[in-house]
């Protein structure tokens, strides 16, 4: 059977071998040498299945890990497959997984069969508990909730096995195939409703190809992006409420879903499924990256970056997005919008 190695990316010490089917804890402290308070000294639990060549990630700091610029969610869990990147924390200090036959290409220590050990303790600042012994399975949300977030909250969920292409982070890649769900598809995009929209019309346009994140594009898929906005612009412009209310189209700078998609969303955000800030932050701070500006990005640099940070957006007080005035409450903010909704 082969081991399984998790391995720092920036080589900030040597790689950490993961048993088979036994749960590691990792985070702050002497075997990452993060230093860094804003990590947990429990940040993740990773659990290798070196027989089908993955390991879960399950988060347990408050703080977001990310998987492929995915966030993870506390007391969510994702899969970490061989040529994907973890980042530990706010997208920083940034892993890989191996599965190797021969233990003698890692760790000249003479450790490489032993299992790794780790304590499980509290975290310094208390925003969580790890108890030892084996790990729980974990619930998880519907995926279009998790999308809606920006981050994920795992809630009144079944327990159930965590398989790499069930997860809700792939949940997209489920609905743009089922015609229930799509309203437009061409040879190259599919359109979809957003099952739990944050305004009275929101859409996602979702290309056929597999992207996984803004930082995944590259400069040939310019015209690509140039297409799902002109798809965009023909679901505003059927829309029966075109002429009356505003709309936007964007991305995510760090969406919670794994399969690149752009909102097409109108401005009134007159919808039940709005329920908190970070649902209104995601689409009224510069979170929301407007779809030309990325494409603007990609024609200039071949690339699309993300500002270090951005997760910290969601956090921002809770401003009208037409005339600034800050609420206190989101039942506020709502009663706040419908003096700007059209007679």
């Amino acid at each position: 059977m082969p081991t399984c190695w998790f391995v720092s990316e920036d080589d900030r010490h040597k790689p950490i071998q993961l048993p088979h089917q036994q749960a590691l804890i990792l985070g702050r402290g002497p075997e990452t040498k993060i230093k860094d308070q804003k990590c947990s000294r429990n940040q993740v639990e990773l659990r290798a299945d070196c027989n089908r060549g993955f390991i879960v990630v399950k988060q347990l700091g408050t703080n977001p890990t990310n998987v492929e610029n995915v966030i993870v969610g506390k007391g969510n869990q994702v899969p970490l497959k061989p040529g994907q990147k973890l980042c530990m924390v706010n997208q920083l200090y940034p892993y890989t997984v191996r599965f190797i036959e021969d233990t003698s290409t890692f760790g000249s220590t003479g450790e490489g069969n032993k299992p790794v050990k780790r304590h499980y303790q509290n975290d310094f600042h208390g925003d969580e508990k790890a108890k030892e012994g084996p790990a729980c399975k974990m619930s998880t949300p519907s995926h279009t909730e998790q999308a809606s977030n920006g981050a994920s909250v795992a809630e009144k969920a079944t327990p159930q096995k965590a398989e790499p292409a069930g997860h809700w982070s792939q949940g997209l890649k489920v609905s743009m195939q089922d015609p229930k769900m799509q309203v437009y598809k061409d040879e190259k995009v599919v359109v979809i409703k957003d099952k739990y929209p944050k305004a009275r019309y929101h859409w996602l346009v979702l290309p056929w190809e597999s992207i996984s994140s803004l930082t995944a594009l590259r400069a040939d898929h310019c015209e690509l992006l140039k297409h799902m906005q002109k798809v965009g612009d023909r679901m505003i412009k059927q829309c029966p409420d075109a002429q009356k209310l505003r709309f936007r189209q964007g991305y995510h700078a760090i969406p919670s879903m794994s399969h690149i998609h752009l909102h097409v969303i109108s401005q009134d955000f007159d919808s039940p499924c709005l329920k908190n800030k970070k649902h209104w932050n995601s689409f009224t701070t510069d979170y929301f990256i407007d779809s030309q500006e990325i494409i603007a990005k990609l024609e200039r640099d071949g690339k699309v970056s993300v500002k270090e940070g951005m997760g910290e957006l969601l956090k921002l007080p809770l401003c009208c997005h037409v005339c600034r005035k800050e609420q206190a409450t989101i039942p506020k903010l709502k009663d706040h919008l419908k003096t700007h909704l059209p007679s």
